[in-house]
């Protein structure tokens, strides 16, 4: 299960594997989801219950939408789409937290504040290494021909590539935030420090 997201081509089927996020009791969490695309069937496996894929199983029991009229290739398109879609209501959690740390990092800094800083780096770190290689793989279906996947299909990976990119410019743009927050701290506890020192000059002036 710590495969990187690749995608690999065999005589009758197609293998891919990608990585589903989620944010979890305030920590980025990660598992990797393994697909088998034929002409006429997809399978996937996971490694536990849960995850962001109830919106196509409903379309698919609701018979709605073109996951199925639209053949084996779209549907594994729905999926990959979902799984990199959900990336973005992850990193919006991610931006709540950004701007309560620096709302703390600026009124109130305290040493705890050092280590969620840490974190969030940390994680951003993890979903970009989550996001950059399945971004690769997109790219890689788009690109070259595949006998399981049709060439009006293609379009709609084009897209999913487009929103990886997306996701990967929000993670970097969160990243030089959270950098910059650390500096921000360092800077608020030293004029902090300067004011105590004034505090303890002035009062050490008056004993002399």
């Amino acid at each position: 299960v710590s495969q990187r997201p690749k995608v690999e081509e065999y005589p009758n089927q197609t293998f891919m594997v990608v990585r589903m996020a989620s944010f979890e009791k305030e920590r980025l969490q990660t598992e990797q989801v393994t697909m088998f695309l034929g002409s006429d069937y997809v399978i996937t496996f996971q490694e536990r219950p849960g995850d962001c894929l109830e919106p196509v199983r409903v379309r698919l029991r609701a018979g709605r939408g073109r996951a199925r009229t639209s053949g084996a290739d779209y549907l594994a398109y729905a999926l990959l789409d979902t799984v990199v879609d959900h990336c973005f209501p992850v990193l919006e959690a991610y931006g709540d937290r950004i701007a309560s740390l620096e709302d703390e990092v600026l009124d109130d800094p305290k040493p705890s504040a050092t280590a969620e800083i840490h974190e969030a780096r940390r994680d951003l770190i993890g979903l970009r290494r989550a996001v950059w290689p399945m971004r690769e793989m997109l790219a890689t279906l788009h690109r070259e021909p595949s006998p399981q996947i049709k060439e009006e299909t293609r379009i709609y990976l084009r897209d999913c590539f487009d929103h990886a990119m997306q996701i990967l410019d929000l993670v970097e743009s969160y990243r030089d935030v959270v950098s910059g927050l650390l500096d921000v701290y360092l800077s608020s506890v030293s004029n902090r420090m300067n004011e105590i020192m004034k505090v303890l000059t002035l009062i050490a002036t008056i004993f002399i």
